[in-house]
């Protein structure tokens, strides 16, 4: 059980969201905020937000697709706060397209927001949660669509590889007294249909290049009307609180999914059944 009141935490896609919800949630129950973001104009909202509510939280600005600027942003949380105990790897896009549609930069940009940048800030961030020896907690933001399949092709790759990674950091970073949840959300009520728009420049010149498919109006109006009708990121915000105070290995937003997560893991089941019993070659 960690004690969030008085530990600090920094999280990234902070600025609206999931992370403004789980920003909101620990700085309820009495935690230090460091919400990063590469939107700075959303940022100073959700910043100015909370210290209305008297929370003690700043805002720190980076694209964490890139290392150097998630240090940065490590370094100015070490500045602002002193410490470091608990890391929400949140921020992701979605998008890049099915098969037949991929390009090599849409690739590069899910993999490095949705993936790169949760490998790298346990990099950064995971000694600084050993630094004190008073124990800490990563949270990594995957998605259903990591353990069911669906969506598309490289975000779906990236969020099954966060749900690994995730499974992994827990055995290995347990014995180190840094406790490891993944959220696999559902549909939350948020601006991920959006995340298109969010490309930094060092991505946008090349997707643009390539001409990574747009959804068509259709398409996106249909998404945000599903996303519309999801759990309310203030609530996911507090499950991930729960979770991490719990030492919750999983965190879901709901049961939509698990007649999905039932049947994949029926088709595990499925193809051991078809060896069950079978001489050793």
């Amino acid at each position: 059980m960690l004690e969030l009141k008085g530990k600090t935490a920094f999280v990234t896609g902070a600025a609206s969201g999931i992370g403004l919800g789980v920003a909101t949630a620990l700085a309820r129950a009495g935690a230090k905020v460091m919400l990063c973001d590469l939107r700075r104009g959303a940022l100073d909202d959700a910043v100015g937000s909370l210290w209305e509510t008297g929370a003690d939280v700043e805002g720190v600005t980076a694209d964490v697709s890139v290392k150097a600027e998630l240090q940065a942003a490590a370094n100015a949380t070490l500045a602002r706060f002193g410490k470091v105990h608990v890391l929400v790897n949140n921020a992701g896009v979605s998008g890049g397209g099915l098969y037949g549609g991929w390009t090599d930069p849409a690739w590069d940009w899910v993999i490095g927001v949705n993936l790169r940048a949760v490998v790298w800030g346990v990099e950064i961030f995971g000694p600084l949660l050993e630094r004190d020896g008073a124990g800490g907690h990563i949270v990594n933001v995957a998605s259903m669509a990591g353990l069911v399949g669906q969506g598309s092709t490289p975000y779906t790759v990236t969020k099954a590889a966060v749900v690994a990674l995730s499974e992994a950091l827990r055995r290995e970073l347990g014995r180190r007294g840094i406790g490891v949840s993944v959220v696999c959300p559902g549909l939350v009520a948020t601006n991920i249909a959006e995340t298109r728009g969010y490309l930094s420049a060092r991505f946008e010149a090349a997707v643009a290049a390539e001409g990574m498919a747009a959804p068509t109006p259709e398409q996106m109006g249909q998404l945000k009307a599903m996303l519309a009708g999801g759990a309310d990121p203030m609530a996911v915000g507090e499950l991930v609180r729960e979770g991490i105070e719990g030492d919750w290995p999983y965190i879901f937003t709901d049961l939509q999914f698990e007649p999905a997560v039932d049947a994949r893991f029926e088709a595990i089941r499925a193809g051991f059944d078809k060896v069950r019993g079978q001489a050793p070659r």
